[in-house]
Protein backbone atom coordinates (compact mmCIF):
# COMPACT_ATOMS: atom_id res chain seq x y z
CA UNK A 1 0.00 0.00 0.00
CA UNK A 2 1.51 3.22 -1.43
CA UNK A 3 -1.59 5.60 -0.02
CA UNK A 4 -3.80 4.61 3.02
CA UNK A 5 -5.36 6.32 5.42
CA UNK A 6 -5.61 5.42 9.38
CA UNK A 7 -8.87 6.60 10.67
CA UNK A 8 -10.84 6.98 13.99
CA UNK A 9 -8.14 5.76 16.23
CA UNK A 10 -7.01 7.90 19.20
CA UNK A 11 -3.37 9.37 18.92
CA UNK A 12 -1.26 9.22 21.73
CA UNK A 13 1.65 10.76 20.83
CA UNK A 14 3.89 12.01 24.29
CA UNK A 15 5.89 14.51 22.11
CA UNK A 16 3.29 16.70 21.44
CA UNK A 17 0.93 15.91 24.13
CA UNK A 18 -1.78 14.48 22.11
CA UNK A 19 -4.33 11.90 23.50
CA UNK A 20 -7.18 12.34 20.93
CA UNK A 21 -8.76 10.95 18.17
CA UNK A 22 -7.17 11.72 14.51
CA UNK A 23 -6.21 10.34 11.31
CA UNK A 24 -3.10 9.80 9.69
CA UNK A 25 -2.52 9.73 6.08
CA UNK A 26 0.28 7.50 5.26
CA UNK A 27 1.76 7.79 1.44
CA UNK A 28 4.80 6.14 0.03
CA UNK A 29 6.00 5.74 4.03
CA UNK A 30 5.54 8.89 5.03
CA UNK A 31 3.51 10.36 7.06
CA UNK A 32 1.73 13.16 5.00
CA UNK A 33 -1.07 14.42 6.77
CA UNK A 34 -2.33 14.26 10.57
CA UNK A 35 -5.74 15.78 11.24
CA UNK A 36 -9.69 15.36 11.84
CA UNK A 37 -11.79 14.41 9.28
CA UNK A 38 -9.20 14.20 6.42
CA UNK A 39 -10.85 13.66 3.25
CA UNK A 40 -8.88 11.44 0.44
CA UNK A 41 -10.06 9.97 -2.79
CA UNK A 42 -11.38 6.72 -3.94
CA UNK A 43 -7.55 5.29 -4.66
CA UNK A 44 -6.91 5.74 -1.13
CA UNK A 45 -7.45 2.44 0.90
CA UNK A 46 -8.90 3.47 4.18
CA UNK A 47 -8.01 1.22 7.54
CA UNK A 48 -11.68 1.56 10.12
CA UNK A 49 -9.13 1.61 13.81
CA UNK A 50 -12.26 2.65 16.08
CA UNK A 51 -11.59 1.31 19.68
CA UNK A 52 -7.66 1.68 18.48
CA UNK A 53 -5.49 3.87 19.94
CA UNK A 54 -1.99 4.56 17.69
CA UNK A 55 1.30 5.27 19.70
CA UNK A 56 4.53 6.52 17.90
CA UNK A 57 6.36 3.59 16.70
CA UNK A 58 8.05 1.63 20.15
CA UNK A 59 11.49 2.21 20.64
CA UNK A 60 13.58 -0.57 22.62
CA UNK A 61 16.82 1.06 23.19
CA UNK A 62 18.24 -2.07 25.03
CA UNK A 63 18.00 -5.12 23.49
CA UNK A 64 20.36 -8.49 23.22
CA UNK A 65 20.23 -10.06 19.49
CA UNK A 66 23.52 -13.23 19.34
CA UNK A 67 24.34 -12.04 16.09
CA UNK A 68 26.89 -12.08 15.09
CA UNK A 69 27.99 -15.22 17.58
CA UNK A 70 24.81 -17.36 19.07
CA UNK A 71 22.19 -17.60 16.32
CA UNK A 72 21.21 -20.83 18.04
CA UNK A 73 19.44 -18.22 21.00
CA UNK A 74 18.53 -15.14 18.25
CA UNK A 75 19.03 -13.92 15.20
CA UNK A 76 18.78 -10.45 13.62
CA UNK A 77 16.19 -11.90 11.80
CA UNK A 78 14.06 -13.47 14.58
CA UNK A 79 14.77 -10.74 17.13
CA UNK A 80 13.06 -8.01 14.81
CA UNK A 81 10.54 -10.36 14.51
CA UNK A 82 9.90 -10.95 17.79
CA UNK A 83 10.36 -6.80 18.17
CA UNK A 84 7.56 -6.33 15.89
CA UNK A 85 4.91 -9.18 17.33
CA UNK A 86 5.89 -6.71 20.81
CA UNK A 87 4.68 -3.58 18.75
CA UNK A 88 8.45 -2.01 18.67
CA UNK A 89 9.24 -0.45 15.16
CA UNK A 90 13.08 0.01 16.36
CA UNK A 91 15.53 -1.48 18.41
CA UNK A 92 18.91 -0.58 19.42
CA UNK A 93 21.44 -3.71 19.94
CA UNK A 94 23.80 -4.17 22.39
CA UNK A 95 27.65 -5.06 21.11
CA UNK A 96 28.03 -8.56 23.30
CA UNK A 97 28.26 -10.40 20.55
CA UNK A 98 30.99 -12.77 19.50
CA UNK A 99 33.11 -11.17 18.28
CA UNK A 100 32.19 -7.51 19.55
CA UNK A 101 30.70 -5.06 17.96
CA UNK A 102 34.05 -3.06 18.79
CA UNK A 103 34.88 -2.52 15.38
CA UNK A 104 33.13 -1.02 12.00
CA UNK A 105 33.15 -4.20 10.05
CA UNK A 106 30.97 -5.75 12.93
CA UNK A 107 28.63 -2.83 13.06
CA UNK A 108 28.35 -3.04 9.24
CA UNK A 109 27.67 -6.81 9.49
CA UNK A 110 24.71 -5.80 11.83
CA UNK A 111 23.44 -2.77 9.05
CA UNK A 112 23.40 -5.12 6.16
CA UNK A 113 21.71 -8.15 7.61
CA UNK A 114 19.32 -5.71 9.81
CA UNK A 115 18.42 -4.58 6.11
CA UNK A 116 18.46 -7.35 4.28
CA UNK A 117 16.58 -9.87 7.04
CA UNK A 118 15.12 -7.68 9.58
CA UNK A 119 11.32 -6.47 10.20
CA UNK A 120 11.85 -3.57 11.94
CA UNK A 121 15.27 -0.55 12.38
CA UNK A 122 18.03 -2.12 13.97
CA UNK A 123 20.34 0.65 15.56
CA UNK A 124 23.65 -0.92 16.73
CA UNK A 125 25.22 0.22 19.73
CA UNK A 126 29.23 -0.20 19.45
CA UNK A 127 31.29 -1.27 22.57
CA UNK A 128 33.09 1.21 24.81
CA UNK A 129 36.52 -0.77 24.83
CA UNK A 130 38.19 -3.32 22.48
CA UNK A 131 36.68 -6.69 23.21
CA UNK A 132 34.78 -5.59 26.64
CA UNK A 133 37.90 -5.97 28.55
CA UNK A 134 37.76 -2.49 29.96
CA UNK A 135 41.36 -1.38 29.09
CA UNK A 136 41.52 -0.01 25.85
CA UNK A 137 39.34 1.99 23.96
CA UNK A 138 37.44 0.69 20.99
CA UNK A 139 37.26 3.08 17.71
CA UNK A 140 34.32 4.75 18.44
CA UNK A 141 34.34 7.28 15.32
CA UNK A 142 34.68 4.31 12.44
CA UNK A 143 31.95 2.69 14.42
CA UNK A 144 29.61 5.81 14.16
CA UNK A 145 30.13 6.47 10.66
CA UNK A 146 29.47 2.80 9.97
CA UNK A 147 26.02 3.09 11.88
CA UNK A 148 26.34 2.73 15.61
CA UNK A 149 24.57 5.30 17.31
CA UNK A 150 25.83 4.73 21.13
CA UNK A 151 28.19 2.88 23.02
CA UNK A 152 28.05 0.34 26.21
CA UNK A 153 30.51 -2.68 27.85
CA UNK A 154 26.60 -3.55 28.80
CA UNK A 155 27.32 -7.31 30.33
CA UNK A 156 30.39 -5.98 31.64
CA UNK A 157 31.03 -2.59 33.85
CA UNK A 158 33.74 -0.20 32.76
CA UNK A 159 35.60 -0.57 35.98
CA UNK A 160 38.42 1.51 34.84
CA UNK A 161 37.54 5.27 35.86
CA UNK A 162 40.68 6.85 33.97
CA UNK A 163 39.31 4.78 31.03
CA UNK A 164 35.70 5.81 31.41
CA UNK A 165 36.33 9.18 31.76
CA UNK A 166 38.68 9.07 28.43
CA UNK A 167 35.74 7.58 26.52
CA UNK A 168 33.23 10.01 27.87
CA UNK A 169 35.68 12.88 26.16
CA UNK A 170 35.91 11.09 23.09
CA UNK A 171 32.10 10.29 22.82
CA UNK A 172 31.57 13.47 23.63
CA UNK A 173 32.85 14.91 20.65
CA UNK A 174 30.21 13.11 18.69
CA UNK A 175 27.52 13.84 20.93
CA UNK A 176 27.54 10.24 21.52
CA UNK A 177 26.20 8.61 24.55
CA UNK A 178 28.21 5.87 27.12
CA UNK A 179 25.25 3.60 28.31
CA UNK A 180 26.90 2.17 31.47
CA UNK A 181 26.38 -1.51 33.22
CA UNK A 182 26.76 0.47 36.38
CA UNK A 183 28.24 -2.76 38.43
CA UNK A 184 31.22 -2.34 40.72
CA UNK A 185 32.39 -6.61 39.64
CA UNK A 186 34.55 -6.47 43.09
CA UNK A 187 30.68 -6.32 45.09
CA UNK A 188 29.28 -8.34 43.41
CA UNK A 189 31.81 -10.93 43.26
CA UNK A 190 30.47 -13.72 40.95
CA UNK A 191 26.59 -13.26 42.53
CA UNK A 192 23.43 -15.12 41.75
CA UNK A 193 20.91 -13.28 43.69
CA UNK A 194 20.10 -9.99 45.25
CA UNK A 195 22.08 -10.40 48.71
CA UNK A 196 19.09 -11.09 51.47
CA UNK A 197 17.77 -13.29 54.26
CA UNK A 198 16.29 -15.48 50.97
CA UNK A 199 19.75 -15.66 49.25
CA UNK A 200 20.80 -17.21 52.64
CA UNK A 201 18.17 -19.47 52.86
CA UNK A 202 18.31 -20.36 49.30
CA UNK A 203 22.10 -20.95 49.99
CA UNK A 204 22.66 -18.46 46.70
CA UNK A 205 25.97 -16.26 47.00
CA UNK A 206 24.34 -12.84 46.84
CA UNK A 207 25.10 -9.45 44.93
CA UNK A 208 24.25 -6.57 47.05
CA UNK A 209 22.46 -3.36 46.09
CA UNK A 210 25.76 -1.57 46.75
CA UNK A 211 27.65 -3.27 43.81
CA UNK A 212 25.10 -1.01 41.67
CA UNK A 213 24.86 1.76 43.60
CA UNK A 214 28.55 2.52 43.87
CA UNK A 215 29.10 2.63 40.49
CA UNK A 216 26.45 4.40 39.90
CA UNK A 217 28.09 6.98 41.74
CA UNK A 218 31.09 6.96 40.07
CA UNK A 219 29.02 7.33 36.37
CA UNK A 220 27.02 10.52 38.20
CA UNK A 221 30.62 12.05 39.32
CA UNK A 222 31.83 11.08 35.38
CA UNK A 223 28.98 13.01 33.79
CA UNK A 224 29.22 15.72 35.69
CA UNK A 225 32.66 17.23 34.41
CA UNK A 226 33.07 14.71 31.18
CA UNK A 227 29.43 14.09 29.15
CA UNK A 228 26.51 12.77 29.05
CA UNK A 229 26.10 8.54 30.80
CA UNK A 230 22.96 6.67 30.28
CA UNK A 231 22.42 4.35 33.13
CA UNK A 232 21.05 0.98 31.92
CA UNK A 233 18.63 -1.41 33.85
CA UNK A 234 18.29 0.45 37.29
CA UNK A 235 17.06 -1.90 39.45
CA UNK A 236 17.64 -0.49 43.60
CA UNK A 237 16.57 2.47 45.51
CA UNK A 238 19.74 3.62 45.57
CA UNK A 239 20.84 4.24 42.51
CA UNK A 240 17.19 5.75 42.19
CA UNK A 241 17.74 8.21 44.65
CA UNK A 242 21.44 8.85 43.64
CA UNK A 243 20.13 9.96 39.96
CA UNK A 244 17.21 11.95 41.26
CA UNK A 245 19.67 14.08 43.10
CA UNK A 246 22.27 14.10 40.40
CA UNK A 247 19.51 15.29 38.11
CA UNK A 248 18.72 17.96 40.53
CA UNK A 249 22.08 19.32 40.31
CA UNK A 250 21.87 19.49 36.78
CA UNK A 251 24.26 16.42 35.86
CA UNK A 252 23.82 15.50 32.30
CA UNK A 253 22.78 11.81 32.99
CA UNK A 254 19.71 9.80 31.86
CA UNK A 255 18.17 6.19 32.93
CA UNK A 256 16.61 3.21 32.10
CA UNK A 257 15.02 0.37 34.06
CA UNK A 258 13.61 -2.99 32.76
CA UNK A 259 9.83 -4.50 33.32
CA UNK A 260 11.39 -7.20 35.76
CA UNK A 261 12.47 -4.32 37.90
CA UNK A 262 9.04 -2.94 38.33
CA UNK A 263 6.93 -6.01 38.28
CA UNK A 264 9.25 -8.66 40.28
CA UNK A 265 11.23 -9.32 43.57
CA UNK A 266 13.61 -11.72 44.52
CA UNK A 267 10.68 -13.78 45.32
CA UNK A 268 10.38 -14.89 41.83
CA UNK A 269 13.87 -17.14 42.16
CA UNK A 270 12.34 -19.14 44.84
CA UNK A 271 12.49 -22.98 43.69
CA UNK A 272 15.68 -21.74 41.88
CA UNK A 273 14.09 -20.88 39.23
CA UNK A 274 16.55 -19.77 36.27
CA UNK A 275 14.08 -17.68 34.31
CA UNK A 276 13.89 -15.10 37.35
CA UNK A 277 17.81 -15.13 37.31
CA UNK A 278 19.31 -11.99 35.63
CA UNK A 279 22.04 -9.10 35.90
CA UNK A 280 21.09 -6.82 37.96
CA UNK A 281 19.54 -9.51 40.20
CA UNK A 282 15.42 -8.89 41.11
CA UNK A 283 15.44 -7.23 44.46
CA UNK A 284 13.43 -6.05 47.50
CA UNK A 285 9.99 -4.76 47.23
CA UNK A 286 10.83 -1.92 48.71
CA UNK A 287 13.15 -1.77 45.82
CA UNK A 288 10.43 -2.18 43.47
CA UNK A 289 8.41 0.50 44.99
CA UNK A 290 11.20 2.90 44.14
CA UNK A 291 11.45 1.88 40.77
CA UNK A 292 8.01 2.35 40.34
CA UNK A 293 8.50 6.09 41.91
CA UNK A 294 11.57 6.89 39.84
CA UNK A 295 9.37 6.77 36.77
CA UNK A 296 6.23 8.51 38.55
CA UNK A 297 8.32 11.25 39.04
CA UNK A 298 10.63 11.16 35.68
CA UNK A 299 13.77 10.15 37.49
CA UNK A 300 13.36 7.02 35.12
CA UNK A 301 13.50 7.96 31.83
CA UNK A 302 13.02 5.07 29.74
CA UNK A 303 11.74 1.45 30.06
CA UNK A 304 13.85 -0.81 27.80
CA UNK A 305 13.06 -4.62 27.55
CA UNK A 306 17.05 -5.87 27.99
CA UNK A 307 15.65 -8.68 25.98
CA UNK A 308 18.18 -11.15 26.46
CA UNK A 309 17.12 -14.66 24.81
CA UNK A 310 19.10 -17.95 26.16
CA UNK A 311 18.57 -21.41 24.55
CA UNK A 312 17.36 -23.83 26.97
CA UNK A 313 20.34 -26.04 27.56
CA UNK A 314 21.51 -22.41 28.95
CA UNK A 315 18.64 -22.35 31.73
CA UNK A 316 17.83 -26.08 32.24
CA UNK A 317 21.04 -26.16 34.48
CA UNK A 318 21.64 -25.43 38.39
CA UNK A 319 20.82 -22.17 39.34
CA UNK A 320 24.87 -20.62 39.59
CA UNK A 321 25.22 -22.29 36.24
CA UNK A 322 22.36 -21.01 34.33
CA UNK A 323 22.89 -17.77 31.96
CA UNK A 324 21.38 -14.26 33.43
CA UNK A 325 18.46 -12.96 31.61
CA UNK A 326 15.27 -13.02 29.96
CA UNK A 327 13.42 -12.19 27.14
CA UNK A 328 11.08 -9.61 26.88
CA UNK A 329 10.36 -7.88 23.45
CA UNK A 330 6.71 -9.81 23.37
CA UNK A 331 6.03 -8.90 27.12
CA UNK A 332 7.08 -5.14 27.48
CA UNK A 333 4.24 -3.30 26.42
CA UNK A 334 1.70 -5.66 28.22
CA UNK A 335 3.31 -5.38 31.70
CA UNK A 336 3.47 -1.43 31.40
CA UNK A 337 -0.05 -1.42 30.49
CA UNK A 338 -1.08 -3.67 33.13
CA UNK A 339 1.62 -2.98 36.00
CA UNK A 340 1.93 0.71 35.23
CA UNK A 341 -1.20 2.01 33.68
CA UNK A 342 -3.95 -0.04 34.25
CA UNK A 343 -2.88 0.18 38.03
CA UNK A 344 -3.24 4.24 38.00
CA UNK A 345 0.85 4.21 38.85
CA UNK A 346 1.31 6.62 35.38
CA UNK A 347 -0.94 8.50 33.23
CA UNK A 348 -0.47 6.30 29.51
CA UNK A 349 0.97 9.51 27.91
CA UNK A 350 4.33 9.31 30.68
CA UNK A 351 4.21 5.99 30.33
CA UNK A 352 4.27 5.75 26.15
CA UNK A 353 7.26 8.39 26.66
CA UNK A 354 9.09 6.31 27.96
CA UNK A 355 8.90 4.32 25.27
CA UNK A 356 8.83 6.33 22.73
CA UNK A 357 10.64 9.99 22.36
CA UNK A 358 12.98 9.43 25.42
CA UNK A 359 14.78 7.00 24.16
CA UNK A 360 14.76 8.38 20.70
CA UNK A 361 16.27 11.58 22.16
CA UNK A 362 18.85 9.76 24.22
CA UNK A 363 20.20 7.94 21.17
CA UNK A 364 19.99 11.26 18.82
CA UNK A 365 17.74 8.90 16.34
CA UNK A 366 14.65 10.64 14.53
CA UNK A 367 12.28 8.51 15.76
CA UNK A 368 9.28 8.82 18.58
CA UNK A 369 6.89 11.36 17.29
CA UNK A 370 4.06 11.34 14.92
CA UNK A 371 4.83 13.96 12.49
CA UNK A 372 4.04 14.96 8.78
CA UNK A 373 7.40 14.42 6.81
CA UNK A 374 9.13 11.52 8.91
CA UNK A 375 8.79 8.02 8.67
CA UNK A 376 5.48 6.02 9.09
CA UNK A 377 6.42 3.88 12.05
CA UNK A 378 3.49 3.42 14.17
CA UNK A 379 2.17 0.94 16.84
CA UNK A 380 -1.32 0.32 16.89
CA UNK A 381 -2.78 -1.15 20.15
CA UNK A 382 -5.97 -2.41 21.42
CA UNK A 383 -5.68 -1.10 25.34
CA UNK A 384 -8.73 -3.48 26.54
CA UNK A 385 -7.92 -6.62 24.88
CA UNK A 386 -6.72 -8.91 27.50
CA UNK A 387 -3.99 -11.28 26.80
CA UNK A 388 -2.24 -14.17 27.98
CA UNK A 389 1.92 -14.70 27.33
CA UNK A 390 2.49 -18.16 26.03
CA UNK A 391 5.81 -18.36 25.38
CA UNK A 392 5.53 -20.91 22.95
CA UNK A 393 3.80 -18.90 20.80
CA UNK A 394 6.89 -15.86 20.85
CA UNK A 395 8.61 -15.81 17.53
CA UNK A 396 12.03 -15.18 19.60
CA UNK A 397 14.22 -18.42 18.95
CA UNK A 398 13.61 -18.27 23.10
CA UNK A 399 11.12 -18.90 25.24
CA UNK A 400 13.07 -17.94 29.03
CA UNK A 401 10.72 -15.92 30.41
CA UNK A 402 9.57 -15.26 34.30
CA UNK A 403 5.93 -14.06 32.78
CA UNK A 404 4.41 -17.50 31.24
CA UNK A 405 1.00 -17.37 31.84
CA UNK A 406 0.26 -13.85 33.12
CA UNK A 407 -2.61 -11.98 32.00
CA UNK A 408 -2.52 -8.75 30.42
CA UNK A 409 -3.96 -5.99 29.50
CA UNK A 410 -3.08 -3.97 25.74
CA UNK A 411 -2.88 -6.27 22.70
CA UNK A 412 -0.83 -4.89 19.89
CA UNK A 413 -2.95 -4.83 16.84
CA UNK A 414 -0.46 -3.77 14.12
CA UNK A 415 3.02 -2.71 13.87
CA UNK A 416 3.75 -0.62 11.36
CA UNK A 417 7.30 0.14 10.06
CA UNK A 418 7.76 3.06 7.35
CA UNK A 419 4.68 2.61 5.87
CA UNK A 420 4.32 -1.44 5.54
CA UNK A 421 2.52 -3.59 8.05
CA UNK A 422 4.72 -6.21 9.79
CA UNK A 423 1.97 -7.07 12.06
CA UNK A 424 -1.68 -7.00 10.63
CA UNK A 425 -4.42 -8.18 12.62
CA UNK A 426 -2.29 -9.26 15.54
CA UNK A 427 -0.73 -11.59 12.83
CA UNK A 428 3.23 -11.39 12.15
CA UNK A 429 3.60 -10.77 7.86
CA UNK A 430 6.18 -13.37 7.02
CA UNK A 431 8.48 -11.64 4.57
Amino acid sequence: MSLFLLKNAVLADPSSALNEERDILIENGKIREVGKNISVGPNCEKIDLTGKTVFPGLIDMHVHFRDPGRVDKETIETGTAAAAAGGFTSVACMGNTDPVADNDSVIEYIVSKARAKGSVNVFPIGAITKGLKGLELAEMGRMLAAGAVAFSDDGRCVMDSSVMRHALEYARQFGAVLISHSEDHNLSDGGFMNESYLSTILGLKGIPSLAEEVMVERDIALASQFGHVHIAHVSCAGSVDRIRAAKTRGVHITCETAPHYFTLTEAAVEGYNTNAKMNPPLRSERDVRAVIEGLKDGTIDVIASDHAPHTQEDKNVEFALAANGIVGLETTLGLVISELVETKELKLLDAIAKLTVNPANILGIKKGAVKVGTDADLTVVDLGKEWTVDSKKFLSKSRNTPFDGWRLKGKVAHTIVGGKFVVKDGIFQNQ
